[in-house]
């Protein structure tokens, strides 16, 4: 009689590939000498790759290991919560909230433009004191195990948008944190505030940076971004964030 362990390597490929990956490794693997064998192979993984849309012909030779380049495929989404002000001010931390505080206004705003991504529909916006937000991302809880963010160390790309109204000058800034598990700073992003001057063009500008090669540890991910207006006017006349974006591995078409 039959058995599935009597298919060619390439049938059992096909099928195996047709699993979820964690049924893959915590069961598939166990089953047999063979079955663990194939679970391991670059094929499995490539063809699941080509499955979920994943895989992109120039790739091969840049892909070391298939396996984590999958899993870091399929976690790959925005981790900060609540990124363009739909849900409030639900998921952000309100770490300073002066002058006339933050608020949440409709796109384009007044004296403002619109976003380029069509998809955005409103900001959060600071007032004449100092007006900043944060969230703190706990890597385990979204799936990125210590081992991974060890060993492989994916690429961790943050992106934020940020604008002025058009009749006022403003100050942005942005700080970004890798912290350990006891919240030691392993790695910081910084930059210089950028500070808009009064009667500008209102446009929209995304700031972004990559973090690579950073140091083993990484547990959580601090964000933190605000500012004020220059002017000290009453009411809300500083900066407005919208459309952030924090995401961990492979450059794919999210």
């Amino acid at each position: 009689m039959t058995t599935i362990c009597d298919l060619p390597e390439d049938v059992l490929v096909e099928l195996l590939s047709l699993l979820p990956a964690q049924d893959l490794i915590r069961t598939c693997r166990l089953v047999c000498t063979q079955w663990r064998y194939v679970v391991d192979l670059t094929t499995l993984w490539k063809r699941k790759c080509q499955r979920e849309g994943f895989y992109i012909q120039n790739l091969d030779r840049s892909v070391s290991d298939w396996k984590i380049f999958y899993m870091l495929c399929s976690l790959k989404r925005n981790l900060i919560k609540n990124p363009s002000a739909e849900e409030n001010f639900q998921h952000w931390k309100l770490d300073n909230n002066e002058g006339d505080k933050w608020k949440i206004e409709d796109l384009p705003g007044t004296h403002g433009k619109d976003m380029p991504d069509p998809k955005v529909h409103k900001y959060f916006v600071t007032s004449y004191g100092p007006c900043f937000k944060s969230q703190l991302i706990t890597l385990q809880k979204e799936g990125y195990w210590n081992q991974l963010m060890d060993e492989k160390r994916p690429e961790i790309v943050v992106k934020d948008w940020y604008a002025a109204r058009f009749d006022c000058g403003c100050r942005y800034e942005l700080t970004v944190r890798l912290l350990s598990e006891d919240y030691i700073v392993l790695e910081e992003f910084h930059p210089e505030p950028v500070v808009i001057e009064q009667w500008n063009d209102a446009a929209w500008r995304e700031i972004s940076h990559t973090f690579q090669n950073y140091p083993a540890g990484v547990r959580y991910i601090w964000f933190q971004h605000g500012g004020q207006d220059t002017q000290f006017w009453a009411g809300w006349y500083g900066i407005r964030v919208t459309n952030t974006s924090i995401t961990i591995g492979p450059l794919t078409l999210l």
